[in-house]
């Protein structure tokens, strides 16, 4: 179960714009990130090359938690709005809620559901 102090790091490393660091100071090393109903990818370097990527096509993303977090034990929800302005400038925003699977100090299982739509360029 994660501390309060723990999970405001984590929340402060993404609101910051460390996205990959933050997967890189918080996650298992075997966790697993799950879009919707897709299937998982799995592993934090994987996990860590993935995010890398999104962010090299992004001029700059900024990242807000919306509060209350919600925290049962070691599962804890996330409200995430995240603006995106991409190379080319075209720009999308994105509302997800992450569900989260936290083992000790570090997030083991994270599944976003957000709507498909929202993920069209504007």
């Amino acid at each position: 179960m994660p501390t309060p102090a723990r999970l405001e790091s984590f929340i402060a490393a993404v609101e910051g714009g460390a996205h990959a660091q933050a997967i890189e100071d918080f996650y298992t090393e075997d966790a697993t990130m799950r879009e919707n109903q897709a299937e998982p990818r799995r592993g934090r370097s994987t996990l860590v090359a993935q995010e890398t990527a999104v962010l090299e096509r992004t001029e700059s993303v900024t990242s807000t938690c919306v509060h209350p977090v919600l925290v049962n034990g070691d599962h804890v929800a996330i409200h995430w709005i995240f603006e995106f302005t991409f190379k080319g400038g075209s720009r999308m925003r994105m509302e997800e809620i992450a569900w989260q699977r936290w083992e000790g100090d570090r997030i083991a299982q994270e599944q976003f559901f957000y709507d498909p739509a929202q993920r069209k360029p504007s």
